[in-house]
Order: C-alpha cells, then structure tokens, then sequence
C-alpha cells in the first residue's frame, strides 16, 4: 500500500499532467490514510479551487487551519481560497488571523 508521501507525489505529477481529477483522487486517497495529512488537504482545496468546486475547497483549506491553527501560511493560503470562491468577508477574516499570529497577536 502506498504512503501518504507516494500518494501525493503521484497527486503532483498526476497536477502537472493535466490530471487534475485523477490528482483529487490520489489526495482523497492520503487523506483518507492519514486524515492528519495538512498538506494532502492543502493541495486538495488549491485543485478544488482550480476546478471551481468551492464548497470543497473552503473544506481542506479550513481542515489545514484546524490541524495548523499556529501557522500563519495556512492562514493565508485560506485567504486566497476565500478570496478565489468569492468570499471576500472571510478572506479578509483569514489574512487578519494571518498577521496576528505573525505578529504574536493572537
């Protein structure tokens, strides 16, 4: 059985191929083993975005926050998400969070 590793190595090159669907498939697939996985769900909401499947994309991007809550990357990367399925209120929400944790503010 392949790792959540290979799983998302297969994912990228699946990505870089055209393949986005099938590279949902493999990341679904690391998530499922390991559900810990920040950056399989990380990579999922970027290619649920992509292919305008926002619900989805909003999904992961929030699952990186709740296993990342001190990472300000995450924070950001939700922002952008927010910001590309149209929700602007919360991506603003998520780039304040951004720079409060950069700034040890909260």
């Amino acid at each position: 059985m392949p790792t959540t590793d290979q799983l998302y190595d297969e994912a990228i090159d699946l990505r870089d191929q055209g393949r986005k669907d099938d590279a949902i498939a493999r990341l679904e697939e690391a998530v499922t083993l390991d559900p810990a996985f920040a950056l399989g769900h990380g990579m999922l909401a970027k290619l649920h975005a992509d292919l305008a499947h926002a619900d989805q994309a909003i999904a992961h991007a929030l699952k990186v926050v709740e296993l990342e809550p001190k990472d300000t990357f995450s924070y950001t990367a939700l922002s952008v998400i927010y910001q590309r399925c149209g929700r602007i209120r919360e991506a603003e929400d998520a780039k304040a969070k951004a720079f409060s944790i950069q700034h040890g503010l909260g």
